[in-house]
């Protein structure tokens, strides 16, 4: 079955959410969706009736497993695009959300299998966030917060938390992207900002709120 693209901005939102929470509420999707929440309420109840959601009184809602199913195929078209218009068309990555924001409610089964193959089955979009593959499965990474990371420790950036052009233009800014080399040459107990050195590149000095949306894969045998 199809659903119109408001539907499917409303179920990948809760999908979101509920990744974080367990059950959302009408507030917390009113916040994520920047509506008010009488909209969300008869939004909902449309979703209910068409068995995407369960509902409990005075807990919240989830997605049924119909839900999640339709929840996944959209982000996993979101993040196949984000990944084309990266890696093919050479935007950055700071530009491509609002561009996969529209591309993502694209219906032919068959085009996004297609996009898949030709980008060669990518496992991670730009900001490290895995990719659902045909089936709706996802692969975890196996990876660690910028900020436990021991110092003088080679790793990979591998995620980004806050993906807000903000956050983005800033890590572009100093050199930090996914893949790069990045090693703590100093931690500031005052703040829990970080001196960092990325590989060819002079050592820069982040807060330790950045710090926190930065997250890192290395070899835990260079750590001993």
């Amino acid at each position: 079955m199809k659903y119109s693209s408001s539907k499917e901005d409303y179920l990948k939102a809760i999908y979101h959410l509920q990744s974080q929470d367990g059950v959302v509420s009408t507030n917390e999707l009113a916040g994520e969706l920047q509506t008010r929440a009488a909209s969300v309420t008869d939004m909902l109840k449309k979703l209910k009736d068409q068995k995407l959601l369960n509902y409990e009184p005075y807990k919240g809602f989830r997605l049924s497993s119909e839900g999640r199913r339709v929840a996944v195929q959209v982000v996993r078209k979101h993040r196949l695009w984000e990944y084309f218009l990266v890696e093919k068309l050479g935007f950055e990555w700071d530009e491509v959300h609002e561009i996969a924001e529209e591309l993502e409610h694209v219906t032919s089964r068959k085009l996004i299998e297609r996009l898949d193959e030709f980008l060669g089955y990518p496992k991670t979009d730009p900001h490290g966030d895995p990719i659902p593959d045909s089936s709706g499965r996802l692969e975890r990474a196996q990876q660690i917060n910028l900020s436990e990371l021991p110092l003088h420790i080679s790793a990979q950036v591998s995620g980004i938390g806050d993906q807000s052009s903000g956050m983005l233009e800033l890590l572009r800014h100093k050199n930090i992207r996914l893949g790069s080399s990045i090693e703590i040459k100093k931690k500031f107990s005052f703040d829990d900002s970080l001196e960092i050195k990325i590989k060819n590149a002079a050592a820069v000095t982040i807060s330790g709120e950045v710090a926190k949306n930065i997250f890192v894969k290395y070899d835990k045998q260079d750590a001993q």
